[in-house]
């Protein structure tokens, strides 16, 4: 029982450690993002959307390097072109979820202002985030395959009289 019990604490604590340096990533593509986003709706005349997709697009390739190098570097590493196909998959499927909720408060109740533009992509951005947690722990960066101990050589058992196919006395008639 308690070495069950060490097993889940063992466990806990990697998804906890897993949790942290993907926020510590996550937190640091939050700021390109939202940084990114704000610099193009100043300095441009783009629209708030495509500003945030561009900020979108600017944090995926920052939070790629993030993840691949410091998040999940004891993951497997085969397989690359799966891991970024993959990753630009479920980080397309982010920057939907992430835009269409500013799209929605946009142009949907028409709530524009600078700050509410910042409210409604952090909101998605938190919302994405979920999803993307999940899907790149599952899908992208797997876990390698655990180490499973060699298996113990079998022991021979006994060998009795059935297995020689003998009888187990002579017949006393001689037959």
């Amino acid at each position: 029982m308690s070495e069950r019990r060490g097993g889940l604490r063992g466990r806990v604590r990697q998804l906890a450690r897993e949790i942290a340096k993907f926020g510590a990533v996550g937190g640091a593509g939050l700021l390109v993002n939202l940084a990114v986003f704000n610099l193009v709706r100043h300095l441009t005349e783009l629209p708030v959307v495509r500003a945030s997709v561009l900020a979108t697009v600017v944090a995926i390739a920052f939070n790629y390097v993030g993840f691949r190098y410091f998040t999940y570097r004891d993951r497997d590493k085969s397989g690359r072109t799966r891991e970024m196909t993959l990753f630009l998959l479920f980080s397309a499927a982010g920057l939907v979820i992430e835009n269409g909720i500013l799209y929605a408060a946009t142009y949907g109740f028409g709530w524009d202002t600078p700050l509410q533009s910042n409210v409604f992509k952090f909101l998605g951005i938190g919302i994405a985030t979920l999803f993307r947690f999940w899907s790149y722990r599952t899908w992208v960066f797997r876990a390698m395959p655990a180490a499973t101990p060699e298996p113990l050589l079998a022991q021979p058992r006994p060998r009795t009289a059935a297995d020689l196919d003998v009888p187990a006395e002579p017949d006393p008639v001689g037959r």
